[in-house]
């Protein structure tokens, strides 16, 4: 597991454009078997959803994107470099989009995760995500097949 860069690093949260692209690009394909691809996030930006990277210097820690929706928000993708997972900067995303989301009034955050990622719902429930439904084969999993999500919310 690396550690952030041992000389003194600011943190802080820096807005996606096109332009960070390929660095969120590059920890994408590092992080999932089936990662979004350059369209996803541009299709995002285009649509104005919130984007936001996490940096230490020139280090990209991690991201998340979210739709606004009627007093609630849909996180869409929410990703750690493997490299600095198991540090708590999920827990610093997860903190950050909060905040957002109280800002613009939602009610309701809202996700879907893999129902193969234990990991990442461990992590949403230790936030106060709560389990509440499931979309039957809503990912890719590879060879055609699919796998179910758990959809999880949590009220602010």
């Amino acid at each position: 597991m690396s550690a952030v860069p041992s000389r003194a690093v600011e943190v802080e949260f820096q807005t996606l454009t096109p332009d960070g692209l390929d660095a969120v690009l590059a920890v994408e394909q590092r992080a999932y078997a089936h990662p979004w691809n350059r369209t996803h996030f541009l299709d995002a930006l285009q649509a104005g959803y919130q984007a936001q990277m996490l940096v230490a210097g020139d280090t990209l820690l991690g991201y998340f994107i979210a739709m606004e929706g009627v007093e609630e928000i849909h996180l869409l993708n929410i990703t750690v470099a493997p490299e600095y997972q198991g540090q708590g900067w999920a827990r610093i995303l997860l903190d950050a989009l909060d905040l957002w989301a109280r800002g613009r009034a939602a009610q309701w955050l809202w996700l879907e995760v893999r129902v193969s990622n234990a990991r990442a719902q461990q992590v949403y429930e230790a936030h106060g995500y709560q389990r509440v439904g499931r979309r039957k084969d809503y990912y890719p999993a590879g060879h055609g097949a699919r796998e179910d999500a758990v959809v999880m919310s949590l009220r602010l």
